[in-house]
């Protein structure tokens, strides 16, 4: 059972990583299907999964999560080891996993909602929004080891969460159809409450206030359910930013890891040396998020300043020089996720599509 509440008391370990993905359960054609109680409940996991593993909303959809990695360089080994050994799972119980921001043939309407009291609360209680709530997506974790940092550093990350989205976008189709967008994901996923880019917090201390009086109140059921795109993760004791899309490819989400792991590390030593934090309104933010959503690779974004208007590649360039990484710029340099997904539905068709989104563990 999820703690209501967190504690400043989790924060106590700078730059241990950890990541969480969403799935999607599929059946011999690369279809959803609803698997995840023959997964989750009727049957052993393997050990790495053990407490790892567990099934969202619908019950085509798993989440699963690394052990917490202490060392950076066994990041991705230990995300293809999981992603292995759940691929394994399924396989010996007849279901395939797939991985996109949404599976473009998910059809909500002919999907079935998990059992879970957890989920059929949410279901109660936020309705149509939920109802219809097929995405997937990534989730980094980041130890930070004071929780006034840990806010700092969220305050701070949120203008790079539209360069990731953007990075990310790998859902162009919902409930069958192309949306025109490149990250439908984001877009659906933000029309149930305490989602998208969050305003910024004074403090730790504002922070739990507001979580706690989202719990008193009965706005939430738990520190959970605070959905935001980053938020200080107020159990784990880590910054978690919850932007991207899902993907297949685990250099892709590599990408993203080191990404928001070299930024953790250098918002930190800023908030270490005294750095005062910015202070603009949160529409500029959604602005920026809106034009990832719209355009993924294409997209230009206002700068650090919200004064002028950026390419997303130059943006990447900078951003990779100025913190040592290459992942971002092979993401960019790459065909994007939307764009692959359209480009394989129109030369080979709906089963070359579902047959990309295989999960990869190689």
């Amino acid at each position: 059972m999820m703690d209501d509440l967190g504690s400043r008391e989790a924060f106590t370990r700078m730059g241990t990583l950890g990541i969480e993905e969403e799935y999607y359960v599929v059946d011999e054609d690369g279809r959803p299907t609803s698997g995840t109680d023959e997964l989750v409940y009727e049957s052993e996991p393997p050990e790495i999964l053990e407490g790892r593993l567990d099934h969202e909303l619908f019950k085509c959809v798993v989440e699963a999560q690394t052990p917490t990695i202490e060392d950076p360089s066994s990041a991705r080994e230990t995300l293809c080891t999981v992603r292995e050994a759940l691929v394994t799972h399924a396989e010996a119980h007849g279901y395939g996993i797939a991985a996109a921001g949404l599976h473009p043939l998910a059809k909500w309407r002919d999907l079935e909602h998990a059992e879970k009291p957890r989920y059929r609360s949410q279901l109660d209680r936020i309705q149509y929004p939920q109802h219809r709530n097929t995405t997937a997506g990534l989730h980094v974790h980041v130890g930070v080891d004071d929780a006034d940092k840990a806010v700092w550093i969220a305050n701070e990350i949120r203008w790079h969460l539209p360069v990731m989205l953007a990075l990310s976008a790998n859902s162009p189709y919902w409930n069958g159809h192309d949306t025109g967008l490149h990250s439908a994901r984001a877009k659906i996923f933000e029309a149930l409450p305490n989602t998208g880019i969050p305003t910024a917090f004074e403090d730790y201390a504002a922070f739990e206030t507001y979580e706690r009086r989202m719990v008193e109140t009965g706005s939430i059921a738990d520190r959970g359910e605070l959905w935001f795109d980053v938020r200080p993760h107020s159990g784990h004791g880590t910054v978690e930013v919850r932007t991207p899309d899902g993907q297949a490819d685990p250099d892709t989400v590599m990408a993203f890891v080191e990404y928001v792991r070299a930024l953790v590390a250098d918002l930190g030593a800023r908030y270490e040396d005294g750095e005062s934090g910015t202070d603009y309104r949160r529409e500029l933010y959604d602005e920026n998020k809106w034009r990832a959503i719209r355009h993924g690779h294409g997209a230009s974004l206002l700068d650090r300043e919200f004064e002028t208007t950026t390419d997303l590649g130059e943006l990447v360039e900078r951003e990779a020089s100025r913190l040592g990484i290459d992942g971002i710029r092979e993401v960019y340099d790459a065909e994007s996720g939307a764009e692959r997904q359209r480009r394989l539905r129109e030369e080979s068709g709906v089963a070359a599509l579902c047959d990309s989104l295989a999960l990869q563990y190689q």
